[in-house]
């Protein structure tokens, strides 16, 4: 099968149009998952200064 500069460009055409986007998002996907680990960090402190009496039950049971 012989293929010409131009048929070639346009079956590799879109190949690359994914690879490049998919290399735009990664940043993205970081930035919001460092935001969402500050989110959980913030949280976790927020919880952490409020004390629970021993009496307070879990929302859960652990069942063997």
């Amino acid at each position: 099968m012989k293929l010409t500069r131009r048929q070639l460009a346009t079956v590799l055409a879109p190949a690359a149009a994914v690879a490049g986007a998919a290399a735009q998002s990664a940043p993205a996907v970081d930035d919001e998952l460092r935001a969402a680990r500050e989110r959980v960090k913030t949280n976790g402190e927020a919880l952490a200064g409020h004390a629970l009496p021993m009496s307070v039950e879990p929302a859960f049971q652990f069942k063997a």
